[in-house]
């Protein structure tokens, strides 16, 4: 079965895909081995990781494809990955579209900001009409060679324009051919609750630490007509305060032994990347005769 079949079979399943966000490979080999089922590729975590910069549209199309790719290839798990609003018009969403699948991703999440563009929980967004929105919509559906893939469609219309206009946006959105709904930043729990029975449709939730929308836990979310949540900081912000921390023991110290109790050991670490998989393939082409 492929990725991104199995990606439409956990979306028709009686529970939430709970995604957790990965910035770089590794971060993505961390959530399959937690046992997840997906995981989702943050925009705002690979800016951070590959610019050490913010996610204000910064970012290229060509860095953020080689980042999908990276973490497409380390993983076994079907791939959901911000493609922020396709990086241009309708015919560059056809590219990006056509990019994101050959990287191996079955998720492909387009919003409906102008460039350039701001993370969903950042104030300062500005949309594009909802008539251009659309079209990338279509231009998405065109562009997929997988049928399986999922399009994903967000809206950021609600710190624009207000609930009512981010609900049209997203029935029209739905109504232009996207598999999934993502109204970014509900404010509120009425707004959570009322969204799947306006809209009508899969809906994706963004579990954001002190954002704009309430956390909630997964069955409650799946209850509320949501299939898939993600969760795209929970690496990036643990990790960040784990180096902040252990270098300013490093610092404070001038001695790398106070800092070991903070960390996984060699042998650990090699058994989690795998390095004796590798050393065990290499021995297959060696030939037993020149040894």
């Amino acid at each position: 079965m492929s990725k991104a079949k199995k990606l439409r079979e956990l979306l028709a399943g009686d529970k939430i895909v709970m995604a957790p966000g990965a910035y770089d490979a590794w971060s993505a080999r961390m959530v399959e081995a937690a046992g997840f089922s997906a995981v989702y590729m943050t925009g705002y975590g690979v800016s951070a990781s590959t610019l050490g910069m913010p996610d204000i549209g910064l970012i290229s199309y060509n860095e953020i494809v080689t980042a999908a790719r990276n973490i497409c290839n380390a993983t076994s798990i079907p791939v959901i990955a911000d493609a922020d609003n396709g990086y241009g018009s309708a015919l560059n969403v056809v590219r990006t579209v056509s990019g994101y699948e050959d990287a191996g991703v079955c998720g492909i999440q387009l919003e409906d900001q102008v460039m350039p563009k701001r993370c969903g929980h950042m104030e300062g967004k500005q949309l594009v009409p909802k008539e251009e929105m659309v079209a990338k919509i279509r231009a998405a559906v065109y562009a997929r060679k997988n049928p399986d893939t999922v399009i994903i469609a967000r809206t950021d219309a609600i710190a624009v324009n207000g609930f009512e206009d981010a609900i049209d946006r997203a029935v029209a959105y739905k109504e232009a051919g996207a598999d999934v709904i993502f109204v970014e930043a509900l404010q509120n729990r009425e707004q959570v609750e009322s969204t799947a029975k306006l809209v009508g449709a899969p809906l994706m939730a963004n579990m954001v630490e002190n954002g704009k929308t309430p956390l909630d836990t997964a069955e409650n979310l799946y209850k509320m007509g949501f299939r898939i949540a993600i969760y795209p900081v929970v690496t990036l912000y643990p990790a960040t305060k784990a180096m902040a921390e252990v270098l300013q023991i490093l610092k404070e110290n001038e001695d790398l032994r106070p800092c070991m109790e903070y960390e996984v050991d060699f042998p650990t670490f090699n058994k989690m990347i795998g390095v004796q998989q590798w050393r065990d393939l290499e021995k297959t082409f060696v030939d037993p005769y020149t040894e």
